[in-house]
């Protein structure tokens, strides 16, 4: 059986989490808990969770600490934040901590089913307008955009791997793209492993944030 935990505080919003799960996720099933020492608990109780979903602000957290302790306990499993967070800097530093994914608890419950299942694809979800806003500082003590790339790299992208890049900057997911593409899931997947190559970047997440400095439509014109 599959699982997901969702460790939150708010009684209500475990309810509206464990709603979503079982009525758009077939054979998940839901473990809850409300601080973040009962979550290390069920994660040694059930280490074959599939998702881990912690609010950030519950009793334990101690704000970013929590994810790095839960990381720490947990390294195998996806972890991502659900939060009602919405300063851009801490959202972005939940990901340099190691949390796969960021969803804002004001989300519709559409743009939640379509995170949490992005999430299970094995990749990582940001709220879109994190990732309309490009880079930015995030406010760790460096002067240096940590999300820059060179952009030197870009001309080692072949034009379908352009293609797939910008859209992976609209935030689309891999099966999105794939259809919108005409294409495999596993060859859109073979193109964004070879576009962080490329670009020399750590994660999806690096190289969509720095998408809003480029023009797509400069590099295609001048690609095969």
């Amino acid at each position: 059986m599959n699982k997901i935990l969702i460790a939150d505080d708010h009684p209500l919003f475990r309810d509206a989490i464990k709603s979503i799960v079982t009525e758009e996720f077939d054979g998940y099933t839901m473990l809850e808990t409300a601080t973040l020492d009962d979550a290390i608990n069920l994660v040694d109780d059930n280490p074959d969770i599939d998702l881990i979903l912690l609010d950030l602000n519950m009793p334990g957290m101690e704000g970013l600490t929590g994810i790095v302790k839960m990381r720490n306990h947990a390294p195998e499993i996806p972890l991502g934040i659900i939060s009602a967070e919405e300063d851009k800097s801490v959202v972005l530093q939940t990901v340099g901590y190691g949390a796969v994914g960021f969803i804002p608890k004001s989300s519709p419950r559409e743009v939640i089913t379509h995170a949490i299942s992005q999430i299970l694809d094995g990749q990582v979800y940001m709220p879109a307008d994190i990732i309309r806003s490009g880079p930015m500082h995030s406010g760790m003590g460096s002067n240096r955009n940590t999300h820059d790339v060179d952009l030197r790299n870009m001309s080692y992208l072949t034009r379908k791997q352009l293609q797939v890049f910008e859209q992976m900057a609209k935030g689309k997911s891999n099966k999105q793209i794939a259809y919108d593409m005409n294409i495999a899931e596993t060859t859109v997947k073979a193109h964004v492993s070879a576009i962080l190559h490329k670009l020399n970047v750590k994660n999806r997440i690096q190289a969509v944030l720095c998408a809003s400095n480029i023009d797509f439509d400069q590099y295609l014109q001048g690609s095969r």
